[in-house]
Parts: structure tokens; C-alpha cells; sequence
């Protein structure tokens, strides 16, 4: 039970929370009855805001309907005035313009295009609102003469400036990919830049509004036109120079100074000309052949003029593929793009008969040159047809995208020169077999046959053309290995060729040594022309082609010398065999010759003066042109004659086998020496 103290203090206790609840209650009571008077007057307030709003809005409307109603009034008024203006302008595009197409767009492009924009928009205008008018009829009239003037304009542009290319710059031109010294590009202006620009802006109207297609086959006439006319202009240089001066040149670049021009030689292709040099070194250390018997037309009367024409061909051909080049540059500014590649065909065409004509005019010479064993002009096609494989990468890039019938006429041009070429090969090698034995056309010194020096001249061209001659045999091969292995295969063809060459041409020479009635002068005509073909083969390095197929043919050919010149030492058997040890009388020293001892020696001194005296003068006209060997043979024949006679002399020579020992001792030893030393010598 709870004391009554602290039951009277509790109860005053939550006596007093009570009288504090209450308060806070009446407070927050007061501050609701304050919140919502106040929301009574803001509602109020807006209330009559809106209301305000809204008489304020019917009001204003209809004033921005009626402003809004006259603006787009204005704003069509304003449109019709322009539109009216802007068809008024089309009936007056005639008179405007008239005068301007009258005088045509020469020295005016700009100004003329413009007015022809106009009179184009003027046909539109009226073809589709107006078709019947009459300003249709003279707008469209004034349309057509206004295309007219600008494709006359085309024309005359491209006909008063494009020129012909001269041979200089051509020629510099082509050199220019292989002198690496020079300072500057060579490079070809067709026309020049304003005319260029006023052409391209030209071609682009008259295909996007003249709907004309006509402009490109005048374009690619006068360009095929000067194209020709350039490469047959550089032809007519080299006839030109090479008559006034021999050698076809190139000045210096244009753009130096004209009245100092550097002469710059033409690099002249491998042609016969480096053969027949080198059988002029070798005739001046003694190894060059006189004139023999052959059927074969001699390669050293050759005439320059192939040469100018081989030279003159082959730098038309690198002519064509720069300016063809520069062509298609050029084509590619001022022709649409999807037109280009049949315009470029037709452009070329011209030139490209040209030189395939000429190409195969040159294979037709070839072909008749072979009938009549001319094989000196059939070597003109070795330097062109090298040169054509070579250029060939850039000639089919060139023709990239022509039609197969232009991409097709040089590989039929390399085709036809190899198949040629082959035959004119084979048919060399027939001829050197089956040239006649003609008496009365052999050297009657029994120096080198004429058959020989052409042969081995024939070879030596090829050395230039090893890739080019092998080519051609293995293209008339059908072994599989002619296509897998080329180039070697290409190599050895050649060389069994030029092996068979050299053995139809030793069997011939052992038939033709037979025509000699003399053995020694048919040992040295054989020697003389194994020599010449040994010496020949080494000098020319032809040797190493031969050795690809024939490893021994070097020491074969020393082995056929050696043998002729012991042949030839037999001859003088019959002089020392007078005055051999085995063939004279045994006698005793101090012992008195008998008759018949003295007669033998008279013999022997006789037939051996008599011997003597007649090879000296009969192998006197005969000749050895290599001095070296000259030598040589004449030293050891020398040696051997002058030891025999030396020792018969001293047995015999103070012998009394007669009273007039000056009428069989007639030469001392060294007196038989410089006979022997006489030989082979007609100027002796």
C-alpha cells in the first residue's frame, strides 16, 4: 500500500502534465484555425487571378488570329511578285543571251556557260509549263546553236593546240628512265594549262547537258592523229641523222637553253655492229680470214641502214608506250570515266598498226632474207624482239583494260619474230653443213674460209642475245621441261646449238680441205680455221656457252691443231729424208770414195737443195695469219730441218765427192734457217 505522501505528490505530478498538454493542445488548435483563414485568402486571391487571366485572353486572341491572318496575306503576296518576276525573266532569256551564243564562247567560256545555264533552265521552264509556246521553240533553237558552238570550240581548241611531239623531247624522254645523272623530269605538256581547264569544262557540259558523245571520237582523232604523227616523226630523225651525221641524238632538255645543245648518243641496241667489231680486233692480231667460197652473203658488207631501221624501230616502240602513257593521262582529265577505256583503244589504234605493220614487215624481210641466205638482215630481229619482251610489262600495262584484240597484237608480233628467228637459225646451221665445195672460190693461201669468220661472227651476235636466241629454240620445243625449266633450258638449247653450228662447220672444212691437191696446204687450211674458231671462241667468251653442253670442246679443237700442224711437218719428210742418217752411204774416214758413193751424195745434196727450194717457194704464198702460231711452226720446222742439215753438212760437207762443191753445197745452215724463216710470208 502506497503511503499517502507520495500518492498526493503523484497525483500533482500528472496534474501538472496535464495542465501542460492542454496548453500545447489549445496552442496547436489556435494555429489551425490561423492556417486555414489563410488559405482562405490565397484561394481568394488566386480566384480572382484567374478570372482576371481570362478576360485577359479573350481579348487578346482574336487581335493575334487577325495579325497572324495578315502576315501570310503579305508573305503570299511577296511570293506571287517573285514568282512573277522569275517567269517573266524566262521570256526574256532569249533576248538576253542571243548576242552572247551569236558571238560564241571563244576567250569567254565562263560568261558563255553561264548564259547556257540560263537558256537550259528557260527550255525546262517551258517544255513543262508551257509546251506550246513559242519561247519554247526559240529558247530550244538558241540551246542547240549555243552546244553547237561549244563542241566547234572543243575542236578548234584541241586542234590549234595539240602538237606534234618532237624526236628531241621523245628521245629525251625515253632516256630519261636510265640516266640516272639527270638534274631534271622530262615531262610532256599536250596543251597547255588554260586550254586544258577550258577543254575539261567543256567536255563535262556537253556530257551532262548536250547529252553529246560526239566530242570524244573528234578528241581521240586528232590525238590518235598526233600520236602517229610524233612516233613517225621520231623515224624520220633517225634517217635524217643518222644520214648527216651517223649517230641518231638527243639534244638537252627543252626548257635549257636552244642554242646549246648537248648531244646525247642513243643507246644503241646489241645489234651485228659489236660482232663485226670484234672481228676487226681479232684481224688486226692476225686471226681475220680472206675472202673464201661461201653461199653465205658476207655479214662485214652488211649495210648500216639495217641498223638505223633496227634503232630507229626500237625506240618508236618505247616512243609509243611513253606517249601512249601521257596519252591516257591526259584522256583521263577530259573523257568520263566510264569512257575511257574505249576511247584510249581507239586513240592507239593508228599508231599501234603502225608498228605492228612495220613489226611484221620486218619479220617478212627476215623471212625472204632466209631464202637467200642473208642472215646478216635476219639478225635484226634478235635486238627487236629482246627489246619488245622487255617492254613488253609496260605495254600491257599501257593496254590495261583495251580490248583483247589490241592486247593480243604484240604477243602475236614476239610470236611471229620467234618463229622466225628459230628458222633462221636452223636454217644457219643447214647452211654451214651444206655450203658447196667450190674449187675455184678457196682461199689458195689456205687461210681462214670465208664459211668460218661468217660462222663464228654469227655466233658471236648471239652472245648478246642468249636469252632471246634460246628463247626462240625453246619455243619451238613441245618437252614439258621447256616450260618448267626456261631458263636453263633456254641456255642449254643454245648451247647444243651453237656446238652443232661449230660441227657442221668442221665437216664442211674436212670436205673442203679434200679440194687442196697438196696434203700440207690442206693441214694448214684446217689449221688456220681451227685456230681462228679456237681463238674466236676464247676471245669472245663463247667458250663458256659451248662448255654448258661441251666440257671438252677446248682441249678438243688444241688436239685438231696439233694434229694439222704434224700433218704438215710430213710435207717437208721428203727434203730431209734426202739427208737422214738412215738413208746415207757408210764410207771409211781417209778411205777413197768410190763413183758410186760420190753419185749418192751428189743425190742427196741435190734432192734435198731441189726440196728445199720449192716448198720455200711454194709455202711461201701460203699464210698463217696468227702470228703467234706462224711462229711457232715455222721454229720447230726450223729446228728440225736446220739439226738434219747441220749434221749431214758436217759428215758430208767436207767430203771430196765432187770438184764443184759450191754446185751441191749451195746453203749453209743458217742460210736454210732464214728460207724457213720465209715462209708463209708473201711479202717476203
Amino acid at each position: 500500500m502506497i503511503p499517502p505522501q507520495e500518492a498526493s505528490a503523484r497525483r500533482r505530478e500528472i496534474e501538472d502534465k496535464l495542465k501542460q498538454e492542454e496548453e500545447t493542445l489549445s496552442f496547436i488548435r489556435d494555429s489551425l484555425e490561423k492556417s486555414d483563414q489563410l488559405t482562405k485568402n490565397m484561394v481568394s486571391i488566386l480566384s480572382s487571378f484567374e478570372s482576371r487571366l481570362m478576360k485577359l485572353e479573350n481579348s487578346i486572341i482574336p487581335v493575334h488570329k487577325q495579325t497572324e491572318n495578315l502576315q501570310r496575306l503579305q508573305e503570299n503576296v511577296e511570293k506571287t511578285l517573285s514568282c512573277l518576276d522569275h517567269v517573266i525573266s524566262y521570256y526574256h532569256v532569249a533576248s538576253d543571251t542571243e548576242k552572247i551564243i551569236r558571238e560564241g564562247p571563244t576567250g569567254r567560256l565562263e560568261e558563255y556557260l553561264g548564259s547556257m545555264a540560263k537558256i537550259q533552265k528557260a527550255v525546262e521552264y517551258f517544255q513543262d509549263n508551257s509546251p506550246d509556246s513559242p519561247e519554247l521553240n526559240k529558247v530550244k533553237l538558241l540551246f542547240e546553236r549555243g552546244k553547237e558552238a561549244l563542241e566547234s570550240e572543243f575542236r578548234s581548241l584541241m586542234t590549234r593546240h595539240s602538237k606534234v611531239v618532237s624526236p628531241v623531247l621523245i628521245l629525251d624522254l625515253i632516256s630519261g628512265d636510265d640516266d640516272l645523272d639527270a638534274q631534271e623530269d622530262v615531262t610532256l605538256e599536250h596543251l597547255p594549262e588554260s586550254v586544258l581547264q577550258d577543254v575539261i569544262r567543256i567536255s563535262r557540259w556537253l556530257v551532262e547537258y548536250g547529252r553529246n558523245q560526239d566530242f570524244m571520237n573528234v578528241y581521240y582523232q586528232i590525238r590518235s592523229s598526233q600520236l602517229d604523227r610524233s612516233i613517225k616523226g621520231l623515224k624520220e630523225h633517225f634517217h635524217k641523222s643518222s644520214s648527216s651525221s651517223g649517230v641518231p641524238y638527243s639534244p638537252a632538255i627543252p626548257n635549257k637553253r636552244k642554242d646549246t645543245p648537248t648531244k646525247k648518243p642513243v643507246k644503241r641496241p646489241g645489234t651485228i655492229r659489236k660482232a663485226q667489231n670484234l672481228l676487226k680486233q681479232y684481224s688486226q692480231h692476225g686471226l681475220d680470214g680472206k675472202k673464201g667460197g661461201s653461199n653465205l652473203i658476207p655479214l662485214e658488207g652488211r649495210d648500216d641502214m639495217l641498223d638505223v631501221e633496227t634503232d630507229a624501230y626500237i625506240h618508236c616502240v618505247s616512243a609509243f608506250v611513253k606517249l601512249a602513257q601521257s596519252e591516257y593521262q591526259l584522256l583521263a582529265d577530259i573523257i568520263p570515266e566510264h569512257h575511257q577505256k574505249k576511247t584510249f583503244d581507239s586513240l592507239i589504234q593508228d599508231a599501234l598498226d603502225g608498228l605492228m605493220l612495220e613489226g611484221e614487215n620486218i619479220v617478212s624481210a627476215a623471212r625472204k632474207a632466209i631464202v637467200r641466205h642473208d642472215f646478216s638482215t635476219v639478225l635484226t630481229v634478235f635486238p627487236i624482239l629482246r627489246h619488245l619482251k622487255q617492254t613488253k610489262p609496260e605495254f600491257d600495262q599501257v593496254l590495261q583494260g583495251t580490248a583483247a584484240s589490241t592486247k593480243n597484237k604484240l604477243p602475236g608480233l614476239i610470236t611471229s619474230m620467234e618463229t622466225i628467228g628459230a628458222k633462221a637459225l636452223e636454217d644457219f646451221a643447214d647452211n654451214i653443213k651444206n655450203d658447196p665445195d667450190k674449187e675455184y672460190n678457196m682461199p689458195k693461201d689456205g687461210t681462214v674460209h670465208e664459211l668460218t669468220s661468217n660462222a663464228i661472227l654469227f655466233l658471236q651476235q648471239l652472245l648478246d642475245f642468249q636469252e632471246t636466241a634460246g628463247a626462240m629454240l625453246a619455243s619451238q620445243e613441245t618437252s614439258s621441261s621447256a616450260t618448267s625449266y626456261s631458263s636453263e633450258f633456254s641456255k642449254r638449247l643454245l648451247s647444243t646449238y651453237i656446238c652443232k653450228v661449230l660441227g657442221n662447220l668442221q665437216l664442211n672444212l674436212l670436205s673442203k680441205s679434200k679440194v687442196y691437191e697438196d696434203p700440207a696446204l690442206s693441214a694448214i687450211f684446217l689449221h688456220n680455221n681451227y685456230n681462228y674458231i679456237l681463238k674466236s671462241l676464247e676471245k669472245s667468251e663463247l667458250i663458256q656457252l659451248v662448255a654448258v653442253t661441251q666440257k671438252t670442246a677446248e682441249r678438243s679443237y688444241r688436239e685438231h691443231i696439233e694434229q694439222q700442224i704434224q700433218t704438215y711437218q710430213r710435207s717437208w719428210l721428203k727434203v730431209t729424208d734426202y739427208i737422214a742418217e738412215k738413208n746415207l752411204p757408210v764410207f771409211q774416214p781417209g778411205v777413197k770414195l768410190r763413183d758410186k758413193e760420190r753419185q749418192i751424195i751428189k743425190e742427196r745434196f741435190k734432192g734435198f737443195n731441189d726440196g728445199l727450194e720449192e716448198l720455200c717457194k711454194i709455202q711461201k704464198a701460203w699464210a698463217i695469219p696468227d702470228t703467234e702460231q706462224r711462229d711457232r711452226i715455222r721454229q720447230a720446222q726450223k729446228t728440225i730441218v736446220k739439226e738434219t742439215y747441220g749434221a749431214f753438212l758436217q759428215k758430208f760437207g767436207s767430203v771430196p765427192f765432187t770438184k764443184n762443191p759450191e754446185k751441191y753445197i749451195k746453203y749453209g745452215v743458217e742460210q736454210v734457217g732464214d728460207m724457213i724463216d720465209r715462209l708463209f710470208d708473201t711479202s717476203a
